[in-house]
C-alpha cells in the first residue's frame, strides 16, 4: 500500500517529539541529535566520537529511555573478551545429561551501547562484525539470531588518547554514521550548570513504542528515491575512487557499495523527517559527510598536508554535479 502524505505527516510529528525529548537530555546539540535519529530511522549503526565528558554516553542512554525497547550497555576495556559480548556455552545438567547450553551475552538487545569501543582489543572489537551486518552471532558453529530491530550505538575517544585501539576498516564500514561530538559553547555550559546535578540522570519520558518505531522505519523504506537522486548517490560514491574525480587524487581507498546503500537509506529518512514522500539532492548532501568520512582512506601526502576526511567529502560535494551534464554519448564514454 503506497504511503499517504497524512501518514508521513503523522510519522514526522512523532519524530519531532523524539527530538524534543532528546534535546532535554543533551543541551545545545540539536544537529547531533537530528543525525542520531536519522541513523536510527535508517536502521543503521552509529559511531559517536569525542573527548570524554561531552555527553556521548548520556545521549545514547537517553535515547534508550525514550524508546520502549530492551537496551544493554557494554563497557569496553582492554581485558574484555569476545565471549563477554556474544555469550558463551555453559556446561549444565539436564534430563538428557550434562551438555552445553548457550547463555546469551549483552549483544542480545534491541539497543546496544558499546561504550568506549576503541578501548578494547581488535580481537574483541571483531566480535561485533557479524552482529552488525547479519544481525546474528555464531558460537561454536551455531548461529543465534539477534532481536529485531537491532542497533549498535558506539562511543569512542579520539585515537590519539592513551590506551585506545583504532577500529579496523571492516568495523568502521559497518557503521552507517560517524558523528563528531563537539564541545559546548559558554551559553550551553551555563544551561547545563543551571539544570543538571553531578551524578543525577535527567528524567526522560517514553516517546515511541517498539511497534511505532518499526512502523516508521518501514515507512522510510517506502520513501520514493528519484532516478536523478539515485544517480547523484552513485556518482558521489564513485567519485571517492582514484581517477574518477580530482578530489579522489587525495584518496587511497574509496567508499564501498555499502556506503551508497547507506546514503540512500539516510536520505529517505531525512525526507520522512521533513514530512516529504520523496528524497532530494539536499537530503543526500545533508548526510554525505557522516556516511562517507569514515569510509575513505587518504593518501600519505594528503595527510601530511593536513587534509581531513571531512574536508575531502566537502570538496567532493562541490565537485560532483547534482545532475549529470548533458554531454554527447561519445564524451560520456570517454
Amino acid at each position: 500500500m503506497p504511503l499517504e502524505e497524512a501518514d508521513i505527516a503523522a510519522y514526522a510529528s512523532k519524530v519531532k517529539d523524539l527530538q524534543k525529548a532528546l534535546n532535554r537530555v543533551l543541551f545545545g546539540q540539536e544537529n547531533l541529535i537530528e543525525m542520531v535519529i536519522t541513523g536510527l530511522l535508517s536502521r543503521g549503526h552509529i559511531l559517536l566520537e569525542g573527548l570524554p565528558g561531552l555527553g556521548k554516553t548520556e545521549l545514547v542512554k537517553g535515547l534508550a529511555k525514550t524508546l520502549e525497547m530492551e537496551n544493554k550497555r557494554i563497557q569496553f576495556t582492554p581485558d574484555l573478551l569476545p565471549g563477554d559480548i556474544t555469550g558463551n556455552p555453559i556446561l549444565q545438567d539436564s534430563e538428557e545429561g550434562r551438555r552445553f547450553i548457550f547463555q546469551e551475552g549483552p549483544i542480545f538487545a534491541n539497543i546496544v551501547l558499546a561504550d568506549e569501543i576503541n578501548r578494547a582489543s581488535p580481537k574483541t572489537q571483531s566480535a561485533l562484525l557479524e552482529a552488525m551486518q547479519e544481525r546474528r552471532v555464531t558460537v561454536l558453529g551455531n548461529p543465534h539470531e539477534l532481536p529485531f530491530p537491532f542497533f549498535v550505538l558506539a562511543t569512542q575517544n579520539p585515537i590519539e588518547l592513551e590506551g585506545t585501539y583504532p577500529l579496523p576498516e571492516a568495523q568502521l564500514d559497518r557503521f552507517l554514521f560517524k558523528l563528531m561530538v563537539r564541545r559546548n559553547s559558554a551559553e550551553t555550559l551555563q544551561t547545563i550548570v543551571q539544570n543538571r546535578e553531578m551524578g543525577v540522570e535527567p528524567e526522560v519520558d517514553k516517546v515511541l513504542t517498539d511497534d511505532e518505531l518499526i512502523a516508521i522505519t518501514n515507512a522510510v523504506r517506502e520513501i520514493y528515491l528519484p532516478d536523478v537522486v539515485a544517480s547523484y548517490i552513485s556518482r558521489l560514491v564513485d567519485g571517492t575512487h582514484c581517477g574518477v574525480s580530482k578530489t579522489a587524487n587525495s584518496i587511497k581507498f574509496g567508499a564501498s557499495p555499502r556506503a551508497a546503500l547507506g546514503l540512500a537509506s539516510a536520505a529517505k529518512a531525512r525526507a520522512l523527517m521533513a514530512g516529504r514522500i520523496n528524497a532530494s539532492f539536499e537530503d543526500v548532501a545533508d548526510v554525505a559527510i557522516p556516511v562517507l568520512q569514515h569510509r575513505i582512506i587518504l593518501e600519505y601526502e594528503a595527510r601530511i598536508e593536513g587534509l581531513t576526511n571531512r574536508q575531502i567529502v566537502e570538496a567532493l560535494l562541490e565537485e560532483i554535479p547534482r545532475q549529470e551534464m548533458d554531454l554527447p554519448a561519445t564524451l560520456k564514454e570517454a
